[in-house]
């Protein structure tokens, strides 16, 4: 009772909020909900995630961990994969709102019921997940390790099916962007060229449903993240010249574009060009720039030292916001 209370009072209190009813359900979780079966359920989570709407898939995902866990206690292979890919979406969520610590709860327990589930693709979004998290606990060494780890495994496969390649170069992608902000300047760019030459044998959009939805753009949006990240706002620029909203089916890679383009810019010291491409972003998911403490810091700085560029007005309002 005391639960369901709860997440009725915090449904309308956006993402901070209902991340306590999303840690009331990782201590204790609920009883099974019953609302039917887990694929669509978590194809529409998905979904939730790449809208943006973080606050309605906060809301959902105690319901889908109770559900996951009772199918799990089956040990079905399959049902302890789900039950894998739940708790990889919740770190996916709670990393990007910048709660570390319950993403590394929940990107540990993605980890360990994908050994169980002796799903490769599985294990290798679990890992991905934990590595990132890592990252953002400044332990960069063991999230570089863990990656290159994941991606030894999946290259193991034989990288026969789309599906294989697609985590390929997503873990290498990933692999990159750690390297780099490890500062390990040959290796980042090595592995950058390696994922973009595996994205190359990909579809330029990735079918629904797959769990790395990896493409040629997406591995050029990387690249920039990579050059920025390695401290080289020009060459980021450059990797970036040729990407376009319309190459990226989901509103979070739209927004991410946005959001790594805006990065480049501000590192360049040019804010115009930020504050339009961090419109833009908003305007393709306002989460991305609302929810991401990265991205409003970005903002408060432009609202400190530029008030009176177009658009920075309307930056400050949304990030003061609270949204859903």
């Amino acid at each position: 009772m005391r639960r369901r209370t709860l997440l009725t009072a915090t449904a309308a209190a956006g993402p901070v909020a209902l991340m306590l009813g999303l840690d009331e359900a990782l201590a204790d979780t609920p009883a099974p909900t019953g609302q039917g079966a887990l694929d669509g359920r978590m194809a529409a989570a998905r979904e939730l995630y790449d809208k943006g709407a973080h606050s309605r898939l906060l809301a959902a995902l105690p319901g889908l961990i109770a559900d996951g866990r009772a199918a799990a206690s089956s040990r079905r292979k399959l049902d302890q994969a789900r039950l894998s890919s739940v708790y990889s979406l919740a770190a996916a969520v709670l990393t990007k709102l910048g709660s570390y610590g319950q993403a590394r709860l929940t990107a540990d327990r993605a980890r360990t019921w994908a050994e169980v589930a002796g799903s490769p693709l599985t294990s290798a979004a679990a890992a991905r997940e934990l590595a990132i998290v890592l990252r953002h606990q400044d332990r960069g060494a063991e999230a570089q390790h863990l990656m290159t780890t994941a991606a030894s495994a999946v290259e193991a496969t034989g990288l026969r099916t789309d599906a294989t390649v697609s985590a390929y170069a997503q873990m290498l992608c990933t692999l990159a962007y750690t390297a780099a902000r490890g500062g390990h300047r040959a290796e980042a760019l090595s592995m950058t060229e390696e994922a973009r030459r595996a994205a190359r044998r990909l579809p330029a959009a990735a079918p629904a449903g797959r769990l790395f939805p990896i493409s040629p753009a997406a591995a050029d949006l990387y690249a920039v993240g990579v050059h920025w990240a390695l401290g080289d706002a020009e060459a980021a620029l450059k990797a970036g010249k040729n990407l376009r909203p319309a190459q990226f089916p989901t509103a979070e890679r739209k927004a991410r574009m946005g959001t790594d383009i805006a990065r480049a810019w501000w590192a360049w010291g040019r804010p115009e060009q930020t504050a339009r491409s961090l419109l833009n972003a908003y305007r393709a998911r306002p989460g991305e720039v609302r929810d991401r403490p990265a991205i409003r810091s970005i903002v408060d700085e432009l609202t400190q030292r530029h008030p009176r560029i177009s658009g920075v007005k309307e930056l400050h309002a949304a990030t003061a916001r609270l949204g859903r």
